[in-house]
């Protein structure tokens, strides 16, 4: 089985990540999509992120009924900060039986070469990128690489947190149950 794998601090989870996740489910040859929620991004300060089981819990609420995709906490387990060779290293031990792509935007396909062991990912990995505005991808890195044309929206987690934080409406930008659960827990104020 061919497995996507959506790496990502989901701080928190929102309709932007879940179409994506939803479309390269039903439109390219992945099987599932797994959103892998990363507990600390290597790239990105730790400061500023929700705990990773409370984030790990609101993409689980934000995916229920839709069998297509998954939510991991592998990189929980695993030395922080968390690099994707790492993650797919243990996951392709874990799972010998299935085959792995990568799912990232143009954004981040671009800042490939700074990832650790990039020449291994681009080698035997295969990257399903969408295309974020103003991040066209000119290099190809010499990877397996396929361009996504998933639908878009301008949602960013940033801006949810700073919404919430001036108590301003964070409806239809994420899930319901992740807009009651944020609510109720407090999150991000």
């Amino acid at each position: 089985m061919k497995i996507g794998l959506y790496f990502g601090s989901f701080n928190p989870i929102h309709t932007g990540h879940l179409i994506i996740a939803d479309h390269i489910a039903n439109h390219t040859d992945c099987s599932q999509v797994w959103l892998v929620v990363s507990p600390q991004n290597p790239l990105k300060p730790s400061s500023v992120l929700l705990n990773e089981y409370h984030r790990l819990h609101l993409a689980n609420l934000a995916i229920e009924g839709n069998s297509k995709l998954k939510v991991s906490d592998i990189e929980f387990k695993l030395p922080k900060p968390s690099y994707t060779i790492d993650t797919l290293t243990y996951l392709k031990e874990k799972y010998p039986e299935n085959s792995f792509a990568i799912i990232l935007g143009s954004d981040s396909f671009q800042n490939l070469p700074h990832w650790k062991n990039f020449e291994q990912l681009v080698s035997n990995y295969e990257f399903l990128i969408y295309e974020r505005p103003k991040h066209p991808v000119l290099e190809n890195h010499d990877a397996k690489a396929c361009i996504v044309q998933a639908p878009m929206l301008q949602i960013s987690s940033t801006d949810i947190r700073k919404n919430i934080k001036a108590g301003k409406s964070i409806r239809y930008m994420v899930p319901e149950k992740v807009v009651a659960e944020i609510e109720l827990a407090g999150y991000y104020k």
